[in-house]
C-alpha cells in the first residue's frame, strides 16, 4: 500500500513528527492548542478488547498516572480531573466528536477547559501481534511555553505522559497489573518522617 503525501509537505511522516509545516491542521483534529504529540504502542490483545477497555473512560485513571478521575456524564461526555505541576489539578469537560467501534475515538474539550485539548486514539489490528494503539493529542499548555517548560520539569508534560501512560496501558492489558518500584515515593517519604 502506498501512502499519499500531504500536499505542501515533502515527506510522508505522520504530522505529529513534523518539524516544519502545519502539523495540527494536517492531523485533521480540532485546533485546541499549539502543541501536538503522538505516541504508539503495540498491545498483545485483540483490538475489540483493547477498544472496549479504553472506551470505558472510567478505566483511564487505572493506567494514566496523572488522571485523578474521569466522571462519565453520558455516553459522549466526561469530566476530567488531572494533576498539574506544583500540587494543583486542572479540570475540563470533554466530548467524543467522532468514533468508529474498534477503530478510533476522537474528542475535544468543551469551552472553559483549564487545558484546551483534542485528540484521536486509533486501534489497528496487528494480527498475531495484537493491536497497535496510536494516540495523537493537540493541547494548549496553561501559561503557554512557560507552562510547558514547568510541566516538563515536573514530568507532567503530555509528551512525557503519553509515552508512560501507553506503556502502563500495555502492561495492564497484557499482564493484569502495572509494575511499580518496590517502595513508592510516598512510602519512602512516610518512612523518612
Amino acid at each position: 500500500m502506498v501512502e499519499e503525501k500531504i500536499p505542501g509537505h515533502e515527506d510522508d511522516a505522520p504530522p505529529a513528527t513534523w518539524k516544519k509545516g502545519e502539523a495540527i491542521g494536517a492531523a485533521g483534529l480540532p485546533d485546541h492548542g499549539d502543541s501536538i504529540v503522538a505516541r504508539a504502542v503495540t498491545i498483545n490483545r485483540p483490538v475489540a478488547e483493547v477498544f472496549a477497555y479504553f472506551r470505558d473512560f472510567a478505566n483511564l485513571p487505572m493506567f494514566m498516572e496523572n488522571v485523578v478521575r474521569v466522571d462519565v456524564l453520558d455516553p459522549r461526555r466526561s469530566h476530567w480531573v488531572v494533576k498539574a505541576p506544583a500540587g494543583r489539578t486542572v479540570e475540563w469537560d470533554s466530548a467524543v466528536t467522532d468514533e468508529a467501534e474498534d477503530r478510533f475515538i476522537e474528542w475535544a474539550s468543551e469551552p472553559g477547559a483549564d487545558v484546551e485539548n483534542s485528540g484521536r486514539i486509533e486501534f489497528r489490528d496487528a494480527g498475531v501481534r495484537g493491536t497497535v494503539v496510536t494516540a495523537t493529542i493537540v493541547y494548549d499548555p496553561p501559561a503557554g511555553i512557560v507552562g510547558k517548560i514547568v510541566a516538563k520539569m515536573f514530568q507532567r508534560e503530555p509528551a512525557i505522559q503519553a509515552r508512560r501512560d501507553l506503556r502502563r496501558f500495555k502492561q495492564l492489558l497484557e499482564t493484569g497489573e502495572i509494575t511499580t518500584a518496590a517502595r513508592t515515593r510516598a512510602e519512602q517519604e512516610e518512612e523518612a518522617a
